[in-house]
């Protein structure tokens, strides 16, 4: 008998620590620029980065070796990249709030241990979690808990609103903003739900204007969720998070389907929802208002949006450099317009590779969905994908003026504990797809070609 064995996978894990030297490099190299522009030195901040990061880097590089060793190779090396390069602008803009506003001082301490804590949370979802399939147990679990983190904030006390939107839970002098958390929990309900439901929902219903329709019954889900995003638009007034959560189901349900239709509903739908509620909203009247015309009203709620065009435009193509720029006359430069802080002093060019940096973590997610075997699998992975794209358009579009702002945060860059946390879980569930997804089969198959041999020897004879 002839045996073929299959050819021996690479895990990629030499190739992963050679671009995260190099990624930490970048962030160490950055944030020394910043300390040298602003203290005309090396800060004691800067020798606690350079131990720290580096430190909990390596941590998450050994735990793959041994507990995912087939993830993917590229995905942690750009997220340590993205979450070292917020840590840089954020000191940067610390080192200004220590001396026009004191209570902003311990910004970077704050994020430094948030980043900690995130890649924790990686960590604990890496070694507890064996097999991504695991999860699928958990769909109707993951969906109480995930609309229950949506409603929290409207919760008497526990709730409270910033910016006008109540989007935030306060615990002691610690705010939390529990649907960074929802939006994975809802991936999980979205992908276990629909991966059973998904022939169902692609029968062909009536045609219409070139697009073959779902069949009116089929409606409920997405209506559903309609219901539920109107309902955090409406009494939350958060316009973000009801676009992350509609959008979110609405991708997961097209890739389930392969029906362009359902997209064509759920733009109608939320459109519907966003022009209802922005007639009846004096607040996102305002966010409309300012996004048509930001300078009508400078010195008003406009003050964010042009400061933050001026700050672009300051900054040109190639940027002022490190601490060279003026970003902290940008509100909340920090959080929600950190992408206009970084293309102040890093330029189009240093604000181009960072949006290339995202481009490549979503495709390696959409990689890691097309290649795992089971349904559920690709429906998650593309999900979370997919989630921090959306993510990730919102913020930028609002700050550039392409879409109004809608107060979300941008993924590694923005100060803020539960976006950190939870976009760290996210990468970790990428991972342990991704490693499922490159891992080879347990067990070594043999293919019996003794009657191919054979074969070909008689017509050779013959």
């Amino acid at each position: 008998m002839a045996t073929v064995a299959p050819l021996a996978a690479r895990s990629g894990r030499g190739g992963e620590l050679g671009l995260l030297v190099l990624a930490l490099a970048t962030s160490v190299y950055a944030f020394a620029q910043v300390s040298l522009a602003m203290t005309g030195g090396l800060s004691s901040d800067f020798r606690r980065f350079a131990i720290v990061y580096p430190a909990l880097a390596i941590i998450m590089h050994v735990l793959l070796r041994l507990r995912a060793a087939y993830a993917d190779p590229v995905i942690l090396p750009i997220t340590v990249l993205l979450n070292g390069t917020g840590l840089a602008m954020i000191y940067r803009l610390a080192l200004h709030y220590e001396q026009a506003e004191p209570r902003f001082a311990q910004i970077f301490s704050r994020q430094l241990v948030w980043t900690a804590v995130g890649v924790t949370a990686a960590v604990l979802v890496l070694g507890l979690l064996r097999d991504h399939r695991t999860l699928r147990r958990f769909t109707y679990t993951a969906m109480a808990l995930g609309l229950a983190g949506l409603v929290l904030p409207l919760v008497p006390i526990l709730g409270h609103e910033e910016g006008g939107s109540r989007i935030w839970i306060r615990l002691g002098t610690m705010s939390f903003q529990p649907a960074e958390v929802s939006k994975i929990l809802l991936a999980v309900f979205f992908a276990g739900y629909l991966v059973t439901r998904a022939e169902t929902l692609s029968l062909a219903g009536a045609k219409f204007a070139g697009l073959r329709l779902p069949r009116p019954r089929d409606l409920g889900p997405i209506l559903a969720a309609w219901l539920a995003s109107v309902a955090v638009l409406i009494f939350e007034k958060d316009l973000g998070t009801s676009l992350l959560f509609f959008g979110l189901f609405v991708a997961v349900l097209y890739i389930a389907t392969n029906r362009p239709s359902w997209i064509v509903i759920g733009l109608v739908l939320f459109s519907a929802g966003v022009v209802v509620a922005a007639r009846v909203f004096a607040h996102l009247q305002t966010r409309v208002a300012t996004w048509l015309d930001p300078f009508t009203d400078y010195y008003g709620a406009g003050y964010q949006l042009s400061n933050g065009l001026f700050g672009l435009a300051n900054g040109g193509l190639g940027g002022t450099g490190w601490g060279e720029g003026r970003p902290d006359l940008t509100s909340l430069a920090f959080s929600d317009f950190i992408v206009d802080s970084l293309g102040e002093e890093l330029g189009l060019t240093g604000l181009f590779a960072i949006l290339t940096c995202f481009v490549l973590l979503v495709q390696r997610g959409m990689r890691a969905a097309m290649g795992v075997r089971d349904g559920f699998g690709k429906l998650l992975a593309s999900g979370l994908a997919f989630a921090m794209a959306l993510q990730v358009f919102v913020v930028v579009g609002g700050v550039t003026r392409l879409i109004p702002l809608t107060g979300l945060t941008t993924p590694f860059l923005a100060a803020g504990g539960s976006s950190l946390v939870a976009n760290w879980m996210i990468v970790a569930l990428l991972l342990r797809v991704s490693d499922g997804a490159r891992r080879p089969p347990p067990a070594t198959s043999e293919i019996d070609l003794s009657g191919v041999i054979a074969a070909e020897a008689d017509g050779g004879a013959a």
